[in-house]
Formats: structure tokens, sequence, C-alpha cells
């Protein structure tokens, strides 16, 4: 692990320098993309200016419900999100010749086109979660569950677009595909979940688990009893199911490496 974050790092530092070669067009995309990703919020800011609630719950608490979801997608997204072009690079030939280096394939393929400006994304989350934060009785178990929520969400993320892109290894283009669970995952996050019914939100606990990226450590923080009366412990589970989604997208990239057959591009 200790080699392939080594080498993680080198081929982003490489990246890192071609974008700062042209300082103008970095910083306009940074800044940019910081201001796309905070219209989201905006949005939710301008809902929540006609109504007090959005079930049963305020504009500080849906605030830190979307800044736990966008630090963990932020994250995942910077690391790994080059990995849902898995498809164009077996069209094009590249995982071909990754898969002839000394360096894991996965490596190579997160880290190509490491993209700073991503951080961006990093910093208008961070900021929300932040200032919500603040209205938050924090408590020394309340802390950590706090960092337990934000490193488990940014791995089940990660999680998500690696074994969603495998989809990629039979199919010519599942990006969408892709897309649909991961950015629409994160879509979903932003909200209560008690504004779905609740066959919806037992499907994102049991099913597709991204309730615990920030739901239900949330419920935690903000001492609220679960709307659906679920177990209590499903607050403090986001660590387990981070590591099964985790277990599941290494076994899902190693099937699809073993059974890949080159396009002879």
């Amino acid at each position: 692990m200790a080699d392939a974050a080594v080498d993680y790092y080198r081929i982003a530092s490489l990246w890192v320098r071609s974008s700062v070669a042209y300082p103008a067009s970095f910083w306009m995309m940074a800044v940019g993309s910081f201001l796309m990703t905070g219209l989201d919020f905006v949005a939710i800011w301008v809902l929540l200016r006609n109504v007090s609630e959005l079930g049963g719950f305020g504009l500080t608490e849906i605030g830190l419900l979307y800044g736990a979801t966008g630090l963990g997608i932020a994250f995942a997204d910077l690391l790994v999100g080059r990995v849902d072009r898995l498809g164009q690079m077996i069209r094009m030939g590249r995982l071909d010749t990754m898969m002839t280096k000394p360096v894991p394939l996965l490596v190579q393929v997160c880290a190509d086109e490491f993209a700073p400006r991503r951080f961006a994304r990093v910093a208008q989350s961070g900021i929300v979660f932040v200032w919500a934060a603040t209205y938050v009785d924090w408590s020394l178990p309340r802390a950590l569950v706090a960092v337990e929520m934000l490193v488990s969400g940014a791995v089940i993320f990660f999680s998500l677009f690696v074994a969603l892109a495998c989809v990629q290894f039979w199919t010519a283009e599942g990006t969408e595909f892709a897309n649909a669970f991961t950015y629409g995952g994160n879509q979903v996050t932003q909200f209560p979940m008690s504004v779905f019914p609740a066959e919806v939100v037992k499907a994102l606990t049991f099913v597709l688990p991204i309730a615990f990226v920030n739901w239900y450590p949330c419920l935690y923080l903000l001492g609220r009893e679960d709307p659906f009366g679920l177990p209590k412990a499903l607050q403090f589970a986001s660590p387990v199911a981070a590591a099964l989604c985790l277990g599941v997208a290494v076994l899902t990239w190693r099937f699809g490496v073993r059974h890949y057959r080159s396009t002879g591009s």
C-alpha cells in the first residue's frame, strides 16, 4: 500500500505541474468549479427561504448533511474520479500500455490526468460543513463519529467509483450508468432521508449503502431519533459499510482485470 501511494503521488505530481504551467487557465477552472458546485447549496438555501423545514430538518441541519456528502464525493472524485473513463482507455489502447508498466494498474488509471482544480469542490463542501458544524453540540464521541463519517463517506464513494467503472470492461460505454449511482447518490444524500419513502431509505441502507455516507452519523451528531425507527446501531455503522463496499470494489476490479480482453487498438 505504501509503494502504491508513492506511485500515485509521483504520477499525480506530473499532472499537477502540467496544470499549473498555465496559471490563468488553472485558476479560471478552479474558481468556475467552486462556483458551479456551490450553486447546489444556493438552491437549497433558496428553497428553505420559502419553507422553514424540509423533512423536519432546518437549513443548518441540511447544511451538515450537504457538507458531509459533498466532502465524501469530492475526495473520492479528486483521487479516483478518472476511473470513470476506463472504457475510453480501453478503446484507445491506453489500458494495454498501462498493463506493461511496473505500477499497479488501478493506481495508474486513477492518477491519470489528475486534476488539482477538483480541490475547489473539496473547499466548497468543507466551507458549508464547517459552517453547519458550528451549530452542533460537540462532545468527544460526536467528534469521533464525525471523523469516521467523513473517512467512511469518502471510502464508500471511492468504492462505488471503482466497482461501477468495472462495467466498462464488458460494455462500450458505462460512464452514465456509474454516474447515476455516484453523483446521483450524492444528490440524494444532500437532503434528509425523511423526505423519501421508507422503502427507498431501506434500499439506500441495505442494498446501495449510501445512507451511511452522512444520514445515520448526522442523526447522532444532531441528537435526532431515526424517523423510520431503524436500529440506533446504524448511526455508528458507517465504517462497517465502508469496509464492505471497499471489499466488493477490490473483488470486482480484480475480476474485471482478470477477464479483460484487449480491443487490439
